[in-house]
């Protein structure tokens, strides 16, 4: 894996949409989750929440859980517990007039089924994962594996596996 985030540039931001307008800030509020000191990486989690998943999904949803993932799955962030929380939120969320949206969306946090797996099999390290103890963020991961393999929502059910477009 080459640089944490680093994927994001080829997203292009601006023309997708959160819950507040264009989600040309969602880089920013990214990167202030991976390097951020804990009340920055905190306020940047909630943030993205309330951007993406609560209470719909929208376009830029699908785009932001790689990374998610990717922030989920790297040591050094502060709250990997936070960014699990977040995965199963956008899992359960969705968006009643856009159902590919909610798709794409459960796609994207399914995709990172192996991720999640290995999370929670990872062994008892007292750092792993920064302040929160490999246990906090094993039972998360279990909490999510568990999710993702009884998930089965509406708009997931009434497609064909990844038929469903972002736009």
């Amino acid at each position: 894996m080459g640089t944490v985030l680093g994927a994001m540039r080829n997203v292009r931001w601006h023309e997708l949409q959160h819950a507040y307008g264009s989600a040309s800030q969602v880089p920013g509020v990214l990167s202030r989750i991976a390097w951020g000191d804990a009340p920055t990486s905190d306020e940047a989690l909630s943030d993205l929440e309330r951007w993406i998943s609560t209470p719909p999904v929208f376009d830029s949803t699908a785009a932001t859980v790689p990374f998610l993932w990717e922030l989920a799955a790297t040591d050094t962030v502060r709250d990997r517990v936070g960014v699990l929380d977040l995965l199963a939120t956008i899992l359960a969320a969705g968006n009643a007039e856009h159902p590919a949206w909610t798709r794409a969306a459960h796609d994207a946090v399914a995709a990172g089924r192996a991720t999640a797996a290995r999370l929670a099999a990872a062994p008892d390290t007292p750092e792993a994962g920064g302040p929160f103890p490999a246990r906090t963020v094993r039972t998360a991961a279990t909490r999510l594996l568990t999710a993702i393999d009884r998930h089965g929502c509406p708009a997931c059910a009434g497609l064909p596996p990844r038929e469903a477009e972002v736009h």
